[in-house]
This record gives structure tokens, C-alpha cells and sequence, in this order.
């Protein structure tokens, strides 16, 4: 295992390719994306779609409670913790700084993919300053969510919120803590854990979760560990094209979603810049993903949500169950309002609509272009959505075809197009792909610039 310095992986040379005047390096742009909505809007398939353009793919925040789901040629893949843009040949992908990483579940993530065709080791570089998730942090999250009874968040017990907290107390423990009298600090990590649970009266058995953890940490050293900041940036020096990928959705980012109905990192644009260790000015196009309708997983507000067969129909086309958890997710009419938030706060440069044919039947689709909060109609998103906001919503006519077919945009049936300009004229961002079902292959790109 090499862990000094700069990995050379895959023939990313860091000798500068462009030279501006008087010897300054002329450094390119990252590109990112990232889910305008409450997460799990196809994030993993455009990252294998757009992949080809780029040199590197790295994935920024989030950990193992966000699963980015790939189909093409027939097979269908879940990624947890990899960075989506694994599948094409000859990229190099990073877990950056702000992951939070599970060697369990990345143990059993990697040995699915290498049994799949797919080996890791040469494409996979791992940013030390990432997390650790101990198995303790699980058990926290477990007794966390018991406390709070039917106040609780939703979580997906993977422990991502214990990491998180004990990152930001200075109490977490970093990939790169493997290299240097490792033993030390996870005894200490693992006894002020015990301390809170017993404080708590939970009760667990801990040596299960250590023995499948210290198996994933076998695996995680067979990666090169990387300084994922000096390596992205030297890089971009040399001219080289890199793709951030975002985890869950804007509307679950700690500061800016549904709080406290949230996830426990920057899920926006500006969190690549902390995940990733690029500065702002660095920052290209922004990706913003969102589904052609809306859907949730879990607690917390949602104002277009639909508890009629409407919505049953657009969970059943959609197939909308969580490919990490099993969850079916709760689905309703696109929110334009929390769009058009998501989109600000993002600087979207592009969008990107996925599950267009997943309203295929429908006879008359709505929008909600506006809130009425406290008898007060709002275009903006307030400051809280907890309760008393109502939808108000505008009504577009179906497009009654079969959209998985469709292999261009001259094949769009006008009232799908006039669905594309009303959006476009509500958010006022273009939107430069479409996709009309699962596989890589259902995808239409509008813009080629």
C-alpha cells in the first residue's frame, strides 16, 4: 500500500498543461452535482453518463445512507460509499474529506462490485482526512433515535450523524489515523462511546460489529490513502477535468434544508469546496438533478406530498423505494418553490430532469409554483416548513406517451415540451438532459455546449 504523498494513479501527470502570462499556471474548473430535492433524484446515473467527459470523479460529503443506483447492460448496481463514475475504464475516483466512511460496508461494497466484474483497487483513491464510522457510532444512532420516541429524525441507523457530531467536537478518528499508533486512538474513541451508551441504558453487543469492522479495515488498507486536497488541486493545474458528486439532496443539507429533518452535512456546491479542498473560485458548471415529480424518505415536512392513488401511482411507476434502506418513499407533485430555493443557493448553472416516464399516463400534472403560509401566498421558501404551508398549484396537461422509447428530443410530444418550457420559465435554468427511464442509454442530452 503506497500512502506518501501524491499517488500517481492512472497516468494523472501534475505537470502544468496550460501557462498563463509571466509563468502562472492557468488551473481548470470542477464541475458539480448534485440533487435539488429531498435526495435519491439519479444522481448515479448521470455521474456514469457524464464520467466520460472527465478525468476525475470525486464524491465530496455524505456516507453510507445515501445509495446512487446505476443500471446498463442489463445490470442494475447500488454504491454506498464509491464514487459513481467507478464504471468507466481509465478515471480516477477519490473519496474526498468530507466522506464519512463504514469499513464494514465498504468491505462488502467493494466485494460486490469486484464479484460483478468491476475491481476497485487501481481506480479508488481515499482521502485521509475522511471519517472513520466506528461501530460504536452506530450503536449511538440506534439509541439516539430510541430516545427521542416519536420526535425522531428518520435516520438510517448507518451512524452517519454520531461521526459527524464527534467530527465537529474533535473527537473523530480520519482514515489517515490507520498509519500511526491506530490501536491507541480507537480504544479511546470506543470507550467514551461505551461511556455515552451506558449513560443512556442501551443495551448492544459489540463484538459482532467490531469483528465485520476490523474485516473492512483489512480491505480499506488494501487503497492507497491519499492528501486529497494537494492531489485534486495539482491536478487541476495540469489540466485535468474534474467531476464533484454530491450525496442526498439540497433540501436535506444541514444548514439550508428542512432542518431538523436534515442530514448531517453540506449537501450544496459550496460543500465540494470543504469536501474536496478546492476553493470557491474553482467552481464551473453546477449540476442540479431533480425528479420530474418529488419524493421523500423518511420524517420531516414535505408540502406537495400526495396520500391518494396519485401518489401510489407515481411510487409504483417509479419504483420508488430506497435502494439503501428498502423504504417506499413518500412521492408527490414537483415543488417549484424549494427548486427555485435549491437553485439559488447552489448557483445552478444547468438541470437535469430524471423520471419524465414515470407520469407517462397521466392525464393532467401539477406544479406547486407557490406557497400560502398563514394565508399569505409566498414564492419563496420560508424559513419554516414544518406546518401550515399549502401548495398552490398550477395545472399542465399530460403528455399521455411512452417516454421510455424516445431516442431524441424531435421525438418530445409537444405537451412534454411545453412541460420542459413551463419548467424552464418557472426556474429560469435550462434544462440540458432528460431522462426517460433507468439505464444509461435512456438518456437525452439537449445542450451539447
Amino acid at each position: 500500500m503506497s500512502n506518501s504523498g501524491i499517488h500517481e494513479a492512472d497516468g494523472c501527470s501534475i505537470r502544468p498543461l496550460f501557462v498563463c502570462h509571466k509563468g502562472f499556471h492557468k488551473q481548470m474548473n470542477v464541475d458539480v452535482l448534485l440533487g435539488l430535492q429531498w435526495g435519491d433524484e439519479g444522481k448515479g446515473k448521470v455521474v456514469d453518463v457524464l464520467t466520460p467527459e472527465y478525468d476525475l470523479v470525486c464524491r465530496f460529503q455524505g456516507g453510507p445512507n445515501a445509495g446512487h443506483t446505476l443500471e446498463f447492460n442489463g445490470q442494475k448496481y447500488v454504491l454506498r460509499s464509491v464514487p459513481s463514475g467507478i464504471f468507466q475504464g481509465g478515471k480516477v475516483n477519490i473519496i474526498g474529506n468530507g466522506v464519512v466512511l463504514d469499513p464494514a460496508l465498504f468491505k462488502a461494497e467493494v466485494e460486490q462490485l469486484k464479484a460483478s466484474g468491476h475491481p476497485l483497487t487501481n481506480r479508488l483513491l481515499i482521502s485521509k482526512k475522511a471519517h472513520l464510522i466506528l461501530p460504536t457510532h452506530r450503536l449511538l444512532d440506534a439509541a439516539n433515535e430510541a430516545a427521542k420516541g416519536n420526535s425522531k429524525i428518520g435516520t438510517t441507523g448507518k451512524g452517519i450523524g454520531p461521526t459527524y457530531t464527534d467530527k465537529i467536537s474533535r473527537n473523530g478518528l480520519r482514515v489517515g489515523d490507520l498509519l500511526d499508533n491506530f490501536d491507541a486512538k480507537y480504544k479511546a474513541a470506543i470507550a467514551r462511546h461505551e461511556t455515552i451508551l451506558h449513560q443512556m441504558n442501551f443495551s448492544y453487543d459489540l463484538a459482532p460489529l467490531e469483528k465485520t469492522w476490523f474485516e473492512g479495515i483489512e480491505c480499506l488498507k488494501e487503497f492507497t490513502f491519499i492528501d486529497s486536497e494537494h492531489y485534486i488541486n495539482q491536478a487541476l493545474k495540469a489540466g485535468k477535468s474534474v467531476l464533484c458528486e454530491g450525496a442526498q439532496g439540497t433540501m436535506l443539507d444541514v444548514d439550508f434544508g428542512s432542518y431538523p429533518f436534515v442530514t448531517s452535512s453540506n449537501t450544496i456546491c459550496a460543500g465540494a469546496c470543504t469536501g474536496l479542498g478546492v476553493a470557491p473560485r474553482s467552481i464551473g458548471n453546477v449540476y442540479g438533478i431533480f425528479k420530474a415529480y418529488c419524493t421523500r424518505v423518511g420524517s420531516g415536512p414535505f408540502p406537495t406530498e400526495l396520500f391518494d392513488e396519485t401518489g401510489q401511482a407515481l411510487r409504483d411507476n417509479g419504483h420508488e423505494y430506497g435502494s439503501v434502506t428498502g423504504r417506499p418513499r413518500r412521492c408527490g407533485w414537483v415543488d417549484l418553490v424549494a427548486l427555485r430555493y435549491a437553485i439559488m443557493i447552489n448557483g445552478v448553472t444547468d438541470l437535469i430532469m430524471m423520471k419524465s416516464d414515470v407520469m407517462d399516463n397521466f392525464d393532467t400534472i401539477k406544479a406547486c409554483v407557490a406557497y400560502r403560509v398563514k394565508g399569505v401566498e409566498t414564492e419563496d421558501f420560508p424559513f419554516d416548513i414544518n406546518e401550515g404551508v399549502e401548495p398552490v398549484y398550477t395545472e399542465i396537461p399530460g403528455w399521455k406517451t411512452d417516454m421510455s422509447h424516445v431516442q431524441s428530443e424531435n421525438e418530445f410530444p409537444e405537451e412534454f415540451n411545453n412541460y420542459l418550457s413551463f419548467l424552464e420559465d418557472e426556474l429560469g435554468v435550462r434544462i440540458k438532459i432528460v431522462s426517460v427511464g433507468p439505464d444509461r442509454e435512456q438518456t437525452i442530452i439537449r445542450y451539447n455546449d
